[in-house]
């Protein structure tokens, strides 16, 4: 029965929820003596509907509950307790408002509403099954809607403990919760979802990653731009770039989903990762919706309040799109902010999600008007947010409108995904010429994006492939992109790959490009864990994953894009290569410093750093060479570590003739030069102080220090 009592004599929202906040007023929460409260944000709208469904696939509400303006509404919160209501039940809204183009208010009273609070969605009953919005058209109501879930949080996380592991310790694990294990090869109970993902914590534990860093797990439909009948029927929106409901758990990563279940194991995934010692975050998309542009489905924010949520141009009165996906969030309006805080917090707090790595980033910079701005509310807000002090906050420094921020994205806290990093140390390992100086700088930690104003080589989340673009294998079999696939005429993904087929393009059975293949995966794979900074390694980089040259596989719900696990065992060289390797970073605080290097200081006999050009030159030719190596100090003293650690000594040969290198003495209380590890089929030839590091290739010596 709808409560008559005027707001003055009511109990606060907040009063009502204290276990809730600071969510409350948004959503629909269950209260301890029964019903449910609701609340929504509208500034526009002038009459406002709630509708309860009893089944996810209703046709029609079992009730429609109109929201009095009178009684109802504090300021812009439409807000109602239904004592009927229950947890398990769905739910939706309808709005009308002022029709009024020019302040792009898109108002339909026969429109069904996703509430952008829902904590589940039902709908879509299994990955790829959904057959409802064709493109072009728009459904406003019916059986296929998607439908908010009212639930419970009645989760038992007992003694969980996140791991909190310090950036300088991090190692990140980019992968898809459906991608990692949907394969048949994964040997999973419960292929291409959270549970599937956690059976497989044993072996990501066992490689020596800390985080594993998710693509979207957030609520999207898979099948937004794939229902024509040509060859596009088959591709599915597989990275989930389109986000439908920012705090729900996607229904389709779950075993038994559409009932509120997606949270459950969502949260035991969770627990699971953390019991093991290893963290989870989140790829997050604030930066457009799965609306897209004005012809497309309308779900929620457009129609609940479209100026508010969305940048529109008002000369235009059309979306400005800094995403490449149609639409641009308001991510700087007050309320959209207040809305992106939320939603972080609510998966800091209730799923204890570990930090967020934030699409195209740069887009949230943008004011209302679209101009970037020098201190955006938003991008501060995150930053200073006290729940979110001890999370990771990560930016893909850049947007689809131009703009490229890494090395000035406008916060000290974030760290930044170095897309140079990537360019540079593929350059250097396909041979280019003048690419020397820019590879040693992002072994040093990217000085000359992050020396700056305090800031330190964790600045820099350093890594050579990633879900976007090619894998490490294909960096080294494919001179260009194939993405026919795609249907796009091979137009899309980025032309840029600085990548070196060695010598045939795709697949071969030639052993000597075959064996130049590996050398090359393992120099790439070598220099990311020695670099400063923070390392992220794509899933199935560590067993030579490939994707047939495809560099966007975005739309491929297939074997380009699935984990093919049978290539661990006859890959299982490269994987405990790169197991030694992270293993190795972990044993020496000097490849994790916290402070930039000194450099080659006149004043020491053994600087922090010193490098050395082979042939015996006093310096690398910068320009012209391709071959270098380095010594890194372990001392304390010398080097600003915490910890003391043993000398290193790095050669590096992009070349394609052999480097004559001369290693420098050993400090006077160190032990002699020790070859831990190297690239090449052989061992380097070796007649200490001299080393012939052969061609394309590169070697790793100790010099162990008394501790």
């Amino acid at each position: 029965m709808q409560s008559t009592a005027p707001l003055s004599s009511r109990p606060a929202l907040a009063s009502l929820l204290p276990s809730l906040a600071p969510f409350v007023p948004y959503g629909a929460h269950p209260l301890p003596d029964g019903g449910v409260s609701f609340a929504i944000f509208s500034h526009h709208a002038t009459r406002v509907w709630l509708l309860l469904f009893d089944a996810p696939d209703a046709a029609t509400p079992a009730r429609e509950i109109p929201f009095d303006p009178a009684t109802d509404r504090t300021g812009d919160i439409w807000h109602k307790f239904i004592p009927e209501a229950r947890p398990g039940q769905y739910y939706l809204y309808r709005m009308d408002g002022p029709a009024n183009p020019a302040l792009a208010i898109a108002f339909d009273p026969d429109q069904w509403l996703l509430d952008p609070y829902a904590l589940a969605v039902a709908g879509q009953p299994e990955w790829g099954g959904h057959k409802g919005v064709r493109p072009g058209a728009k459904v406003k109501s019916g059986p296929l809607f998607p439908k908010g879930i009212i639930l419970a949080d009645d989760f038992d996380w007992a003694d969980d403990r996140p791991p909190r592991i310090p950036l300088a310790d991090s190692v990140i694990y980019e992968t898809s919760v459906r991608g990692y294990t949907v394969h048949s090869s994964a040997r999973v109970h419960h292929p291409g979802t959270f549970a599937g993902l956690a059976e497989k914590i044993p072996y990501i534990k066992s490689l020596g990653v800390t985080t594993v860093e998710l693509l979207p797990a957030q609520e999207f439909n898979e099948m937004e731009l794939f229902w024509e009948n040509g060859p596009r029927r088959a591709l599915r929106n597989f990275w989930g770039y389109s986000t439908l409901a920012f705090f729900a758990p996607n229904g389709r990563f779950a075993c038994a989903n559409q009932h509120g279940e997606q949270v459950r194991e969502f949260k035991q995934m969770v627990k699971a990762f953390h019991d093991a010692g290893l963290e989870v975050i989140l790829d997050v998309v604030f930066n457009h919706t799965a609306e897209g542009g004005p012809a497309a489905q309308t779900y929620s924010f457009r129609g609940i309040d479209n100026p508010v949520y969305y940048m529109v141009d008002p000369v235009a009165r059309a979306y400005r799109n800094y995403s490449g996906c149609g639409n641009s969030f308001n991510a700087n309006h007050p309320v959209v902010r207040e809305f992106i805080l939320d939603c972080l917090r609510y998966w800091a707090l209730t799923m204890h999600v570990d930090g967020f790595r934030f699409d195209l980033a740069t887009a949230l910079t943008r004011g209302r008007d679209g101009d970037l701005l020098a201190n955006p509310p938003l991008v501060e807000a995150i930053a200073d947010d006290p729940i979110l002090a001890d999370r990771k906050i990560i930016a893909e420094a850049w947007d689809a409108a131009g703009a490229y921020q890494v090395g000035s994205f406008p916060s000290p806290r974030w760290s930044e995904w170095n897309g140079k990093f990537r360019d540079d140390v593929r350059a250097f390992w396909a041979a280019t010429p003048g690419s020397l100086a820019t590879f040693a700088t992002r072994l040093c930690g990217s000085p000359d994006l992050y020396n700056r104003d305090g800031l330190t080589p964790l600045k820099s989340i350093n890594y050579v492939a990633s879900h976007d673009g090619f894998t490490i294998h294909d960096i080294t079999a494919y001179a260009r992109k194939h993405n026919l696939a795609n249907c796009e005429e091979n137009r899309d993904g980025d032309n840029d790959n600085r990548s070196d087929n060695c010598g045939r393009e795709g697949p071969s059975r030639d052993p000597t490009i075959l064996a130049r293949r590996l050398r090359r995966q393992k120099n790439l794979l070598a220099s990311l864990f020695l670099a400063q900074g923070v390392p992220m390694l794509l899933a199935g980089d560590e067993f030579s994953r490939t994707q047939l040259g495809n560099n966007n596989a975005y739309c491929q719900d297939n074997e380009i894009s699935w984990v093919d696990w049978r290539l661990l065992p006859r890959n299982s060289a490269l994987t405990s290569f790169v197991s030694r390797l992270i293993a190795f970073r972990k044993a020496h605080p000097a490849l994790r410093r916290d402070a930039f290097f000194s450099g080659n200081a006149p004043d020491a006999d053994y600087p922090d750093l010193r490098w050395y050009a082979p042939d015996g030159a006093p310096l690398p030719d910068w320009h012209n060479s391709l071959a270098v190596a380095c010594r890194i100090d372990g001392r304390p003293a010398r080097s600003g570590l915490a910890l003391p650690d043993d000398d290193l000594y790095l050669a590096f040969n992009a070349s394609a003739a052999d480097a004559a290198f001369e290693l420098p003495p050993p400090a006077p209380d160190a032990a002699p030069w020790r070859l831990e590890f190297h690239t090449h089929a052989t061992p380097p030839p070796l007649a200490l102080p001299s080393l012939t590091l052969p061609p394309e290739s590169l070697a790793v010596f100790t010099s162990a220090r008394p501790r």
